[in-house]
């Protein structure tokens, strides 16, 4: 089997396809396309891979493709040496991981002059080999005719012979294997605190004394600990148990040598056991399961970070209306930007209706003038400082909207993000006369009506919805959230005519310049009428064109299905399915029962096969739909804007701000977001939070815990008001002795407005929040 075949069975084999299908998608991908291309437009190719495992099938193609590249270098080496047998051969070849790989390497690495080295110099390997051989004589005795200059007495010589057996063991694969498998299920992670770091690391009380199995450590503990000792306030070990883990972990490595009896030799070599684990595996075996634990950490924060950001990207907007943006401020102000419905800025102000100024009347008489002016619908409101404040000041106002006038929609919506992009070089482009602040409040009103196409324009990393995401592999964290944004756009699509630059930019085949290209040509010339003028824009060719025509809109155009995600490829496929039922295509575009008729094989050709025009048919069925789910908003209770307004027992809605591993929080209004513990989220067990709630959700709440000193929030989502089954109370219980708390309060919180590591356990959240 050659290379390529290996790597295609084994990705088959990971994500349940053929080879063939991974073959054909590894192909495409190769020539350029994009996964979203791939997953939409090629199924016929892939048979189906849908855009999950067409990720999973990149990720793994770029290291396995890795790790047969090193496997041939390690071939390669090996043979300049003259080692090179059948038998390891075989086993390089047999090697799955690159830590196996590496393994079999290890004899045959070059390496810096040991102590092994020294004793194979002076003469000693042979005396080593003379104990494995022969168990009945005695080391010492053996060691006597050993004895040269360099090696004075019999103790050295014992000594050179022991240091070159560690060094096999060391470097030995099968060991190391079993070494590793025993480690991953024997082993505890023990956090102990450093001499006089108390009050330092106060924030990491919960780790002062922190002992768990190592594969039981969920992701947001890891990271929170290896903080903790990044900072020097505990020290981290990972260790079999001490009371009998060791003992075992010693026999295991005494068995490779064979030790069976109690003779001397074999003490000897149970001795010699024992060194090398305390001098040399259990060090290595501690880096290298905190490297694994540090990796797995890492993988389920980006993971829970892309879910979260897709959650929100994906939300639902609320549509294309006039629309005023409230920035809340109190000495500074609450800065108001209105826009009309294709995000256009009509006119901005600045409210004072708080201290020092307190000219509630004029603020009230200008947004009910703004509001009459302009035809506002919308009025978003942003969530940081002074939010509830400026709702009330809303709803004060729009009771006062004459009779017969359409009375604006006030919505609370997130600022997380808005500061970075009003002082973004993009801002500055788009709002090169605007005040840094009244940027937030174009910013806030512009993601109400669209939340994808205003969050683009802000790196994912600020927008505040992660778990210890600066603790994390940054390029890691980049490359799974720009795979995010790109299939969120493109699954959307975007109107061509009015998307900006940067939501452009993460169209499938485009990116920066192109989309730049786009947007300097419409200026220049106008609308787009047609896909096909797209190939009019400098520097963007068929191939380009390929990737991109079908994720692009255009409303009114000169051809009907250029509104639609049919590609310009298969438009002859639609025209035959239009000419069969003998209408017009726009007549035809929406006409379930009539399309409803009709069978796709029979519109099969050589070219085009059933997925592809199962989708066609779908498409003039729902011509542009919008996967996004419809808008609502959750009502905040009035009279409850204050964590000291919380009582126990209350029922609340709210909007559901992040998702991590231990639970969901909850915006109820409070400048303070609550915490729905895991256990809580649901009547039954939940071992995944996002299995029940996800970003942007609205969900009815009770309160069950309210502690104003330390600004914590406990609520339930469970019907028997959170009393729950015993095992779920003591797993709750649990955890907030660990220490998960919500959201710091907004007042304190910069991550509602330049990004944090939400999510985070114990105090060491709210220091990684502050961080943010």
């Amino acid at each position: 089997m050659d290379t390529a075949q290996r790597i295609f069975r084994t990705i088959a084999t990971e994500i349940d396809a053929s080879t063939r299908q991974v073959s054909a998608a590894v192909t495409l991908l190769d020539e350029g396309a994009t996964v979203p291309f791939v997953a939409r437009y090629r199924k016929e190719a892939t048979g189906g891979l849908d855009d999950s495992q067409l990720r999973n099938l990149s990720e793994r193609l770029v290291y396995l493709r890795d790790l047969e590249n090193r496997r041939a270098t390690i071939l390669e080496t090996i043979k300049t040496q003259d080692k090179l047998t059948d038998a390891l051969a075989r086993d390089i070849a047999q090697a799955e991981t690159k830590a196996r790989l590496e393994d079999i390497y290890l004899p045959y690495k070059p390496k810096r002059r040991t102590k092994a080295t020294i004793a194979r110099e002076s003469g000693l390997e042979p005396l080593l080999d003379a104990i494995l051989t022969d168990r009945s004589v005695s080391p010492t005795g053996l060691a006597k005719g050993y004895l040269t200059e360099s090696v004075p007495t019999e103790t050295d010589a014992l000594n050179g012979a022991r240091d070159i057996l560690t060094e096999r063991l060391s470097e030995d694969a099968e060991l190391l294997g079993r070494m590793r498998d025993f480690m991953k299920q024997e082993a505890y992670l023990t956090a102990r605190l450093v001499d006089g770091q108390e009050q330092k690391g106060a924030k990491f009380s919960d780790y002062f004394d922190h002992r768990e199995r190592w594969g039981d450590v969920p992701s947001h503990r890891a990271l929170a600990m290896m903080r903790a000792s990044n900072e020097g306030v505990v020290t981290l070990e990972i260790a079999p148990d001490p009371e009998t883990g060791i003992e075992r972990a010693q026999a295991m490595i005494a068995a490779q040598v064979q030790t069976r009896g109690t003779g001397e030799a074999d003490e000897w070599l149970r001795k010699v056991a024992g060194w090398t684990w305390r001098v040399k595996l259990s060090l290595s075996m501690m880096l290298e399961l905190m490297n694994d634990l540090r990796a797995r950490a890492q993988e389920e924060a980006i993971t829970v970070f892309a879910r979260n950001l897709k959650d929100l990207l994906l939300a639902a907007p609320a549509g294309a209306r006039p629309t005023l943006g409230l920035d809340p401020g109190i000495r500074t102000g609450v800065k108001a930007a209105v826009i009309d419905a294709t995000g256009k800025v009509l006119a901005t102000d600045t409210l004072y209706p708080f201290q020092p100024k307190n000219d509630l009347v004029g603020a009230e008489a200008t947004i009910l003038k703004l509001v009459g002016q302009f035809g506002i619908e919308l009025i978003a409101v942003g969530n940081g400082t002074a939010s509830r404040e400026t709702e009330r000041l809303v709803q004060g106002v729009l009771k006062r909207v004459p009779p017969g006038t359409t009375r604006p929609t006030c919505v609370v919506v997130s600022e997380a993000g808005a500061s970075v992009y009003s002082a973004s070089e993009l801002a500055a482009r788009e709002f090169p006369n605007l005040d840094v602040s009244l940027r937030g409040a174009v910013s806030i009103a512009r993601r109400l009506q669209d939340p994808l196409a205003e969050l683009v324009k802000i790196e994912p990393k600020s927008i505040g919805v992660g778990q210890y995401q600066h603790d994390v592999d940054q390029h890691k964290l980049s490359k799974a959230l720009e795979a995010v944004v790109e299939d969120a756009v493109n699954a959307v699509g975007v109107d061509l005519n009015t998307a900006s630059a940067p939501l452009l930019a993460h169209v499938s085949g485009l990116g920066p310049g192109l989309a730049d290209a786009i947007v300097a040509h419409r200026d220049t010339n106008g609308a787009f009428r047609s896909r096909k003028a797209l190939l009019k824009v400098n520097r963007l060719g068929p191939r380009a064109f390929e990737q991109c025509a079908g994720f692009l809109r255009i409303r009114d155009g000169e051809e009907p299905l250029d509104a639609s995600a049919v590609h310009p490829e298969a438009y002859g496929v639609a025209r035959r399915i239009v000419q069969s039922c003998g209408r017009d295509l726009r007549s035809l575009m929406g006409d379930s029962a009539a399309l409803g008729k009709l069978r796709a094989e029979d519109f099969v050709d050589d070219a085009f096969g059933l997925p592809t025009v199962r989708d066609i048919l779908a498409e003039l069925d729902k011509p542009g739909r919008d996967p996004r789910p419809s808008f609502k908003t959750a009502a905040f209770t009035e009279g409850v804007e204050e964590i000291t307004d919380l009582r126990p027992g209350m029922m609340l809605e709210g909007t559901v701000t992040n998702v991590a591993a231990f639970g969901a929080f909850v915006d109820i209004g409070v400048h303070q977001d609550g915490l729905v513990h895991v256990s809580q989220l649901a009547d039954r067990f939940v071992k995944d939070p996002h299995e029940v709630v996800k970003t942007g959700d609205v969900v009815k709440v009770r309160v069950t815990e309210v502690d104003v000193t330390r600004k914590r929030i406990g609520l339930s989502m469970r019907k028997d008001g959170g009393a729950g089954r015993a095992d779920n109370a003591q797993s709750s219980r649990k955890d907030r002795l660990r220490g998960a708390e919500p959201h710091p309060p907004r007042k304190q919180r910069p991550a509602r407005r330049g990004g944090a590591d939400t999510g985070a356990l114990g105090a060491a959240l709210l220091d990684a929040m502050k961080k943010g």
